[in-house]
């Protein structure tokens, strides 16, 4: 099941992405964006959603409305969850809330270090956009036509 995220949800959430993205600090030499998040803010913003399975919170979303695409801003599965297929299901549900919404666009942007993320999303879709430095990270920015 996946829902909007509650205020009661922001423990398990920051768990879960501090989890998913601690092996990445030593490979890009700092604090991987997600890990840097409000998420107090972004739960009142409703822009967190939450894959629940067998009653507790496995993988965290965070979709971004923008003025002409959808930002798949954040992407995040417990480790102890990972390999049962999470990820997957929520990038159809990324899209499939962006149509929803009326976007034929949605973007997103990974660490140029996260090879094996650009991967997974060429895989999906994506096509590069550019790349650029941001709060002092080397990002590589992709987006993906929706049908």
């Amino acid at each position: 099941m996946i829902r909007l995220a509650a205020s009661d949800d922001i423990p398990v959430i920051e768990r879960i992405v501090a989890e998913a993205y601690f092996p990445y600090i030593a490979r890009i030499g700092a604090t991987p964006g997600p890990m840097r998040d409000d998420y107090v803010a972004r739960v009142a913003q409703g822009v967190v959603h939450v894959l629940q399975e067998d009653d507790a919170i496995q993988a965290v979303l965070v979709l971004v409305p923008e003025q002409d695409c959808l930002l798949l801003d954040n992407i995040a599965v417990s480790p102890a969850a990972q390999g049962r297929g999470h990820g997957r299901v929520l990038m159809h549900y990324a899209e499939t809330f962006a149509r929803q919404k009326g976007y034929s666009v949605i973007r997103l942007y990974t660490q140029e270090k996260m090879t094996e993320n650009i991967a997974i999303y060429l895989r999906y879709g994506y096509v590069e956009t550019h790349r650029a430095q941001e709060a002092g990270l080397h990002r590589v920015f992709m987006k993906k036509r929706l049908g």
